[in-house]
């Protein structure tokens, strides 16, 4: 008699992890590796912004666009 293939489970084993379990063990398995330079890179981008919105205000742009008043003298 043939051997039937096909049914429940019949493409892998019972204690095999399914296809969804080994993608998100490999992506932990990477931010595992790389922490040091994702958290890098993070600092950098969230200073960049931060810094960016600051400079964006007019009151902190006039510190590099106006020229100081010469004609004031020192009280």
């Amino acid at each position: 008699m043939r051997q039937q293939r096909g049914g429940a489970g019949a493409g892998r084993r019972a204690d095999d992890p399914g296809l969804l379990k080994r993608a998100f063990d490999r992506v932990f398995r990477f931010v595992r590796l790389a922490e040091f330079e994702i958290f890098f890179v993070l600092f950098f981008l969230i200073a960049f912004f931060l810094f960016k919105d600051l400079m964006a205000r007019p009151q902190y742009n006039q510190l590099f666009v106006k020229k100081p008043d010469l004609d004031d003298s020192w009280p």
